[in-house]
């Protein structure tokens, strides 16, 4: 086979007027929050005083006839979502540049970083060429709004120009988390990517013809050769209990159990039940090093066993935690959950599974307070606040631990230690009124049914089904609106629409006949609702605008306030 294999930093890469291409063929962008989350940390861990000198990236397949251009065969995730995350940085350094910070200097920066990772300008033709160029149904946005950091769209996108937009403001958000709004911002900026570049290295394998890339492609992806993490565990926990003393019947038992765990969870969720079950009993491990800390903790037959049937008895318990419906939950615990799931918060997992342990059958209703607590705090800090989620999951497993080994015994120092992740009145609120949710996205239309039918249980003490089709999410101003609503600017008109202030609930019947009708009408139906708080809409606004929404989120504000609330007494 004609290859060449190599180690190269992403600065050797990418730094060296080398230009890279995704076959026009190949599989979309398909990165998310969860691989985002995991490349982030492991870049910022290395920035860490006891952090590792380089990270890994793994192998990257590529193939050149000419040894200028090349054909990314494998690998075209990690590079893409490299060369954003540079891109967001520099849409960061742009808005430094905006709002005159170091602007002189930050311009230089940019255009360094610019040239260096993203692209250049041809000295013949004077025309920007991009160093990479991704596939067919990805490249146009990349090279016509985030290589030259226009204004990204939100319409008229395909699935995965979507997931590209949304890594481009995600990376944005945490790099301006980490290097600041501050004059000496663009240095900070800067002296990260530049160290990063030299810090994050792969196995660079480059085939000249499209038979060798098959070979090596098939090779690195052969079945049986990539073990998953779940038999990887698998085999070690049995190679370090199997030695000439087993018996044969001893090791079937063994075989049985883990068959009854993994068929309980299933293979896919294995690796993530068990850093949580780990995590509820020792010092927060990331999913990256889990193998290697269970390799280095338990290293004795006796160890083995005790790690088997301690799996075997968390492991119903976390798949209760996991399905609301359960029969060993209570009502308000069944509640907990499910909104757990709708938030999708998954960090008080492990903390939930040492609680359960801890508290379930000796002081229950304790153990039910927690959930409730849980829920309350997720909702104040993830869905509204949106706060940082490594803090809190820290936080989690520092109270699991702590509940593990018999320091926290009572569950009222679960709950008080609740108080760090806990957003205030004050800071809720705020976030609160500021808040939009898009419920273009199903979850999100949930989440506002659900928060709109609270507030208004607590109004007229009436319980509606939030997940009824009884009820309809109606937007004031609507999704699609008319001419009537031309006196509201159009870029105000995106704004506002997905306002929690705009959204009210009305029964199906009426919702059908509104569509995008002007407020007149739609005030004339509101005052004839079911709901107090939409006929309270008809009632308090004779005219529908910016302001009105504001003026509603508010009052909505005050009351969410004092439902989802934690009493951090006695």
């Amino acid at each position: 086979m004609n290859f060449n294999t190599t180690n190269s930093t992403f600065r050797q890469l990418l730094g060296n007027g080398l230009n890279y291409r995704v076959p026009p063929f190949q599989r979309d962008y398909s990165w998310t929050e969860d691989e985002w989350d995991d490349l982030w940390q492991d870049m910022t861990a290395l920035f860490e005083s006891d952090g590792e000198p380089a990270h890994y990236m793994g192998y990257l397949v590529l193939q050149s006839s000419d040894s200028k251009q090349f054909d990314i065969i494998d690998g075209q995730q990690r590079l893409t979502t490299i060369s954003v995350m540079i891109l967001a940085g520099l849409g960061h350094l742009q808005d430094l540049i905006n709002g005159n910070l170091d602007a002189d200097n930050n311009v230089k920066r940019k255009q360094q970083l610019q040239n260096s990772y993203i692209g250049y300008l041809d000295p013949v033709s004077l025309v920007p060429r991009s160093k990479l160029e991704l596939n067919r149904h990805n490249n146009r946005f990349y090279q016509t709004y985030l290589v030259p950091l226009d204004k990204l769209p939100q319409r008229g996108l395909n699935a995965s120009e979507h997931q590209l937009r949304k890594a481009f403001n995600w990376f944005k958000d945490r790099i301006k988390s980490r290097t600041g709004n501050l004059e000496e911002s663009g240095k900070l900026l800067t002296a990260f990517v530049e160290a990063l570049v030299d810090k994050l290295f792969f196995t660079v394998i480059t085939v000249t013809d499209e038979l060798n890339a098959f070979k090596v492609f098939e090779t690195l992806n052969a079945r049986g050769v990539r073990l998953s993490s779940t038999d990887l565990l698998k085999n070690y926990l049995f190679s370090v209990i199997s030695t000439q003393e087993t018996h044969e019947s001893e090791l079937l038992a063994l075989e049985e159990r883990w068959e009854r765990i993994v068929g309980l969870l299933g293979s896919e969720s294995f690796p993530e039940f068990l850093r949580v079950f780990w995590n509820s009993r020792n010092k927060l491990v990331r999913k990256s090093d889990l193998f290697k800390t269970i390799r280095r903790c338990i290293t004795t037959r006796d160890a083995a066993f005790g790690l088997l049937r301690n799996l075997d008895q968390s492991a119903a318990v976390y798949a209760a935690l996991r399905d609301p419906q359960d029969p060993s939950w209570g009502s308000e615990e069944r509640r907990a959950l499910e909104q757990l799931l709708m938030f999708n918060v998954r960090q008080p997992l492990a903390m939930l599974l040492a609680c359960h342990g801890r508290f379930y059958e000796s002081e229950r209703s304790g153990f039910t307070r927690i959930m409730k607590a849980v829920a309350v705090v997720s909702f104040r800090y993830n869905v509204i606040c949106n706060l940082q989620t490594h803090e809190q999951e820290r936080l989690y497993n520092d109270i699991a631990w702590k509940v593990s080994a018999g320091t926290y015994s009572r569950m009222t120092d679960v709950i008080s230690a609740f108080r760090e992740v806990y957003p205030d009145d004050s800071q809720f609120r705020v976030a609160f009124t500021e808040k939009e949710l898009r419920t273009t996205n199903s979850r999100n239309k949930k989440v506002v049914r659900y928060i709109l039918f609270e507030i208004e249980r607590q109004r007229s003490r009436k319980s509606f089904d939030f997940e009824s089709a009884t009820y309809n999410l109606e937007h004031i101003l609507p999704e699609h609106p008319s001419e009537a609503w031309s006196y509201i600017d159009e870029p105000k008109q995106d704004r506002l629409i997905y306002r929690i202030g705009n959204m009210t609930p009305l029964e199906t019947n009426r919702n059908r006949d509104l569509s995008n009708a002007d407020y007149p009408v739609k005030r004339e139906v509101y005052s004839q609702s079911d709901f107090e708080i939409t006929r309270a809409v008809a009632e308090h606004y004779d005219h529908w605008d910016a302001q009105k929404i504001e003026s509603r989120q508010q009052q909505l504000a005050k009351i969410a306030t004092g439902i989802w609330k934690v009493d951090f007494g006695a």
